[in-house]
């Protein structure tokens, strides 16, 4: 059996206590890409951990809630992570695009709001910038439907290829009233006004969850920890945790605890399961 980790501060050990003492009034959420899943070179194999969906089946009947928090469109997740049908996993929710798509278990449809339009507009000038910025070669567009991101990972020097898009594809983004959101070597263009935070405050307010736990890897899971830290000083325990990698160091220096990438977000999953009985 997995041993359940001691957070190394003293609020993220309160949120642990808080969802071992009331699990069925705990949210667990997580986002997907370098926490449920592996980062790869192509977005488009990623797939989740082989037992982060054993692992979340175990542990999902004990809690209130689990939701995974994405950038993805919520169909492509479900897909990747194989969510849909899974014993266990009959009240998951998965929260895409940052919140904006929602799918549940229970019905198997996705609910969103129309795309922005910003989001086609700027998608037809990407080409074009990505020449004039000289990073074109080795460079892959992700088409995300309401949002499209840049990667950079197989370029010749993705850190250069990165940092040289940043300025021109933030302009491009602005033009057509859309924000960049950084990454692990990708750059997104999607509209504002929702991010991991939001999604993740607006999740604890509809469960009415009195502990929550969530777990990210990347910059754009900042959101996600500040509505945690919000919470808490709202009286809400919670535990944060980071899916470590070398690539952000951010996440672990706000985290409560740090664990070995997705192989380490599955440990902890198993071993919360098998503490709850």
């Amino acid at each position: 059996m997995d041993p359940l980790p001691t957070p190394q501060t003293q609020p993220g050990r309160d949120g642990l206590a808080a969802l071992l003492a009331k699990p069925s009034a705990a949210t667990v959420g997580l986002d997907f890409d370098g926490t449920l899943a592996p980062i790869v070179a192509d977005p488009e194999r990623a797939r989740a951990h082989p037992e982060a969906v054993p692992a979340l089946a175990a542990l999902a009947p004990k809690v209130a809630s689990v939701a995974v928090v994405t950038g993805r469109p919520a169909g492509v997740a479900v897909r990747y992570g194989g969510f849909a049908g899974v014993p266990g996993l009959e009240h998951l929710t998965v929260l895409g695009h940052y919140g904006a798509e929602r799918w549940d278990a229970v019905t198997g449809a996705v609910t969103a709001p129309p795309p922005h339009p910003g989001v086609a507009a700027a998608r037809a000038e990407l080409p074009g910038v990505l020449e004039r910025a000289g990073a074109w070669h080795g460079t892959w567009i992700e088409e995300k439907g309401r949002a499209v991101a840049v990667h950079t990972r197989r370029a010749d020097d993705p850190h250069a290829a990165f940092e040289a898009l940043r300025g021109p594809l933030t302009d491009l983004a602005t033009r057509h009233g859309l924000i960049v959101e950084p990454g692990r070597m990708v750059l997104e263009l999607r509209p504002p006004g929702m991010d991991k935070g939001v999604a993740l405050a607006d999740h604890v307010r509809r469960t009415g969850a009195e502990s929550v736990v969530y777990a990210g890897d990347d910059l754009g899971d900042l959101p996600a920890f500040a509505a945690v830290d919000k919470l808490r000083s709202d009286g809400v325990p919670g535990l944060l945790v980071c899916s470590g990698s070398t690539e952000v160091t951010e996440l672990a220096e706000r985290a409560d605890l740090v664990v070995d990438g997705p192989e380490g977000v599955v440990q902890l999953l198993r071993a919360l399961a098998a503490q709850l009985g």
